[in-house]
């Protein structure tokens, strides 16, 4: 019987990546970004991107990088999955993320950054019709997540706790 070698992906920050069995993808960082799987249920194919904020019109300099804004980085992320053979009717998302990670003594919405992200790759992911399957989202901790495409459970691992299966 021959076994299956396992590399990891790894994506940084403002950056995506797409795998497929037997390869697994894997972020760490997630404190207010937001880490979006998208996979295809049926041909063991994922993507993953690590969105730093939530909107590219907030972005001063005029070549930005589209990766790091939730509604570019979906988009982007949703058709690279397309070009690479995934089925746009079996495309399903994951999210982790979008913690507050400081506690704010001002009322602006401009600083609630986490959870912000969460509510632009959710709208993104609606636009494409994609729907979530499940989410570990908010809080006040960072994140660490991995995602397998042929078991597709996204393993989330907080600080000082115990690894969750979604």
């Amino acid at each position: 019987m021959t076994s299956i070698e396992t590399t990891v992906v790894k994506v940084g920050i403002a950056d995506l990546k797409i795998i497929q069995f037997p390869q697994l993808i894997r972020t760490s960082g997630l404190g207010s970004c937001v880490g979006t799987v998208i996979y295809d249920d049926k041909k063991e194919i994922a993507g993953l991107s690590h969105v730093l904020l939530p909107y590219s019109q907030q972005g001063k300099q005029a070549n930005t990088n589209p990766y790091k804004y939730a509604d570019t980085a979906i988009s982007y992320l949703y058709y690279e999955l397309l070009k690479r053979g995934a089925n746009q009717s079996s495309l399903k998302a994951k999210l982790a993320g979008g913690a507050q990670m400081f506690q704010l003594r001002t009322g602006s919405d401009l600083m609630r950054i986490g959870p912000r992200n969460v509510e632009s790759v959710e709208l993104a992911l609606a636009e494409f019709g994609i729907p979530i399957v499940s989410k570990d989202v908010g809080g006040n901790l960072g994140r660490t997540i991995e995602f397998d495409p042929r078991s597709k459970l996204l393993a989330v691992r907080k600080i000082n706790q115990e690894v969750i299966m979604i």
